[in-house]
């Protein structure tokens, strides 16, 4: 039934749709910086914004963008350089994108000025007076930094048209290292939008086939589409490295069950919990398939989330069937085998589900956070079932051929050892196996102990981690391993770049490189946007305009305008209505301020009085450093402040909605995570037989996820949304590894601590040592995978398996031995006088392969 269900459901699969929204997936969900983007679009609409085009404005809309430098740091506006960088934008101007009966050239799909002309960044109307400068031996020609004026009068800022600048005095411009081109598309409906698509596509192959052609210089081109691209792109170049990470998994799962002895080792029970694994998880793809969901790079965690429960699960049941008698009947032995390991396996999938169902509520404000949980879900509830069912009715099958005597690879009746000694020695190699009636009632044997994990544990291992003199270098291990963990967790980061989750070697990792190194001195353009009707006239109204922008690179039109409103008002004296009127007129008329137009709306009343009802200007902020942190400050600042001020104003830039409660969005999934789970250990401490259990999971959990946190601060992974994902399955992973050790230690009676420190690592120790390796096999070649998104992956699922492995097999077998709970208290008293001898006779059915009748004395 299960691998019925997995291809009916998986075989939908095959044509899965992917998420092109990447503002969907990544952004907060609900973002304050959204419903002010919206205040701004019905304000100013994108055809109004058409002379203020300094960075993206209030929606980044369709573009395609270069940065042009040099291999050698050479100056950008000589004369070589200039003319190579208006012979590129000719020929970006001349693409053409061929459609049925017409082709669409540059012109056709522009945003249009006022004269019906496409708008080009006003570097290139610099660097065409700066060549005809040249060309009439004009010296007076001079660019400045970040404004400079242009022939016909207008001032215009340069701040992110010009990277790596070194100026004269008087911000004088001596040379530029790099220059940055924009070309703003129109994308007003679904054919446009395509076109503008298509020609984003032929922009890139044009820049890339330009370089080639002039190799002294390097261009880096990004387009609307290529975050999209890029992001997606993880999915194409990791498939052969996950390829490569099944078939070693697949090969290590065989090697990890199997044994010298060919009747009880058990290769295809590794094989098939695997398998059951993968079941699992091409069902859950299937149902988010058909419920309309969309595939996104952040599912490549998903296999390795079922990989670490999955594999535990199955290997703890095999672990649980080497503990029982050979002489009992299948059915018997797998109801052991249930009844011991299938209790912790409930709990910990009750767990997973828990953890990520809180992470796939509504609580989660970021979209990709909540499918992942969603589709994790639903994949662990599946490999519950399947476990129950399609690996439980697996062990039967393999129990049946061990009580057969058959071999576990090949089916085949195993001949007795007489028969043996005649055959080839190759032949008595593949079947070697030791039958029960070799063994006399004496030796306290367990066929079972050849395996090469149990006997390491049982004969080695177990003996060392308790010796008296290792305790000490252990404990001193650990005072290391917090100390570490603290110091990275004191200088933990939020990576709210959004190149952390893209492909490497890819447009948008190096044109984010280049635009951080060579136009970092100035900020993204901020719009500040003032929604109400306020008297514009007034000079305290302008002083405290200009006292909120304090501290800004103003764009110098607007202490223009405002000195321009200063001189209107004192020369004419004019009553608000007269001053509107002429105000209007002013900026419609005179060429320094036509442009103005855009940036106020103007209405009109029913006694035909004009007034302002909206404006907006353009702020820069000064920043020596491009961390996303400086913004976010800035954004946060200016946030306070139109809350205390007296002007009613907004301020946005399309960066802003990824930022806005970045940090509360990206770690409100890990917190109620860790709420929940600290809450389901709470309760059931009232259900299970001893609350110690739960108070030793509580503080086991704590300290792997500290240390997880700390450590993958100091290798340089950033809190994201990969990362957050990473801590709460770690939460789980922990708790599935630690929690049967610490069972079976807290529950232990009599003896002494170490003796049941040592009887929990041979029981759960080959299971825990079993999944690890698998595990990490599975995690080796993501390493390789040329992602940042798997990179975060990898580091951060890598620590949380080796510092779990770490307190599985080092700190608690040393820390439980000296810690409570006490064995001495608990021992039972024994009343020789209440002791009563019964006599136990214990038949098998007849269609067993073997009879055995059995007399106990009790």
């Amino acid at each position: 039934a299960p691998v019925l269900i997995s291809i009916l459901l998986g075989a939908s699969f095959s044509r899965y749709q992917v998420e092109e929204n990447v503002e969907h997936l990544l952004a907060p969900t609900h973002s304050l910086a959204k419903i002010e983007r919206n205040l701004v679009d019905s304000l100013f609409p994108v055809n109004r914004s058409k002379h203020r085009l300094y960075s993206d404005l209030q929606t980044p809309g369709r573009y395609g963008r270069v940065i042009i430098t040099s291999f050698r740091k050479a100056n950008m506006l000589d004369q070589h350089h200039t003319d190579l960088i208006l012979k590129l934008h000719s020929a970006v101007t001349r693409i053409q994108v061929q459609r049925p009966g017409f082709n669409y050239t540059f012109a056709h799909i522009c945003i249009l000025n006022n004269d019906k002309t496409c708008i080009v960044d006003d570097i290139v109307h610099v660097l065409e007076e700066l060549k005809a400068a040249r060309s009439s031996n004009r010296t007076n020609f001079a660019i400045t930094y970040p404004i400079t004026h242009l022939k016909d009068g207008r001032e215009v800022y340069n701040g992110h048209q010009l990277g790596g600048v070194t100026v004269h005095s008087k911000d004088r411009v001596k040379s530029a290292e790099a220059i940055q081109l924009t070309y703003y598309l129109q994308a007003i409906n679904s054919l446009n939008d395509m076109v503008a698509e298509k020609w984003e596509s032929i922009f890139c192959d044009t820049v890339e086939l330009f370089q080639k052609s002039n190799r002294k210089v390097k261009m880096y081109p990004f387009t609307s589409s290529s975050l999209k691209e890029d992001f997606q792109k993880t999915s194409r170049v990791s498939e052969r490295y996950l390829i490569t990470s099944l078939v070693l998994v697949v090969t290590l799962a065989i090697l990890c069950c199997s044994m010298q002895d060919c009747v009880r080792s058990k290769p295809w029970l590794g094989l098939l919990g695997l398998l059951t694994v993968t079941l699992a998880t091409l069902t859950a793809a299937g149902i988010i398939n058909l419920t309309g969901g969309k595939y996104n790079s952040t599912f490549l965690g998903i296999p390795f989330v079922m990989l670490g429960h999955g594999l535990y699960g199955t290997f703890e049941m095999l672990s649980s069937w080497r503990k029982t008698r050979e002489d009992q009947h299948v059915k018997e032995r797998t109801a052991a085998v249930f009844a011991d390991s299938m209790l912790s396996f409930s709990l910990t999938t009750a767990m997973y589900l828990v953890t990520f169902g809180i992470g796939a509520s509504p609580f989660t404000n970021i979209e990709a956070a909540r499918i992942f949980c969603c589709n994790s879900c639903i994949a662990i509830f599946f490999n519950y079932l399947y476990v129950l069912s399609f690996y439980g009715s697996s062990l039967v099958f393999t129990g049946y051929i061990e009580n057969n005597y058959q071999h576990s690879i090949f089916c085949r009746k195993v001949p007795k050892p007489e028969v043996l000694q005649e055959k080839p020695a190759w032949y008595r190699f593949l079947l070697t196996a030791k039958f029960s009636e070799d063994t006399d009632d004496s030796e306290e044997t367990n066929t079972y102990e050849s395996h090469l994990l149990v006997w390491f544990l049982k004969r080695y291992y177990c003996d060392w981690i308790t010796n008296t003199y290792v305790k000490p270098f252990v404990v001193l291990f650990y005072l290391v391993y917090i100390s570490f963990a603290l110091m990275g967790y004191l200088q933990v980061s939020e990576g709210s770049e959004l190149s952390n989750i893209v492909a490497t070697a890819t447009r948008t990792i190096e044109y984010t490189t280049a635009q951080q190194k060579y136009f970092s001195n100035y900020s993204p353009v901020i719009g500040f946007y003032i929604y109400e009707s306020i008297e514009y006239w007034n000079t305290s109204v302008q002083e405290d305009v200009l006292e909120y922008t304090k501290g800004f690179v103003r764009i110098s039109w607007f202490e223009s305008y405002l000195n321009y409103l200063r001189k209107l008002n004192i020369s004419t004296g004019l009553p608000k209505k007269n001053f509107t009127d002429m105000l209007r007129n002013s900026f419609l008329k005179t060429p320094q301020f036509a442009h103005f137009s855009e940036d106020i709306i103007f209405s009109k009343k029913y006694n035909n009085e004009v007034d302002v009802v909206a404006s907006r200007m353009f702020l820069v902020a000064k920043t020596m450093e491009t961390k996303r942190e400086e913004l976010y400050d800035l954004l946060e600042t200016l946030r306070k402040l139109s809350l205390t001020s007296k002007v009613k104003f907004i301020v946005f830039n399309p960066s802003f909605v990824y930022m806005d409660r970045y940090a509360s969005s990206v770690g409100a999934p890990l917190q109620n995570s860790c709420i929940s789970a600290l809450f389901l250990l709470f309760f059931s401490a009232f259900l299970v037989a001893d609350s110690l259990i739960n108070v030793w999971l509580t503080l086991t959990v704590a300290s792997v996820e500290f240390g997880v946190i700390g450590f993958m601060t100091l290798w340089k992974v950033e809190l994201d949304c990969i990362s957050v994902l990473c801590l709460i399955y770690g939460i789980n992973y922990t708790i599935d590894n630690c929690a049967p050790l610490l069972s079976t230690f807290v529950l232990g009676k009599e003896f002494t601590r170490t003796k049941w420190v040592k009887n929990a690592l041979e029981v759960h120790g080959v299971a825990i040592l079993q999944s690890y390796l698998c595990y990490i096999v599975g995690l080796i070649p993501l390493a390789a995978v040329p992602s940042n998104l798997t990179r975060t992956l990898f580091r951060c699922l890598f620590l949380i398996a080796l510092v779990t492995f770490f307190h599985c097999f080092a700190i608690l077998p040393v820390i439980l031995t000296f810690l409570p709970p006490s064995k001495k208290k608990r021992k039972e008293k024994k009343n020789p006088e209440n002791r009563e001898e019964i006599e136990c006779v214990e038949m098998v059915d007849m269609d067993s392969t073997r009879v055995v009748d059995q007399i106990t004395t009790v």
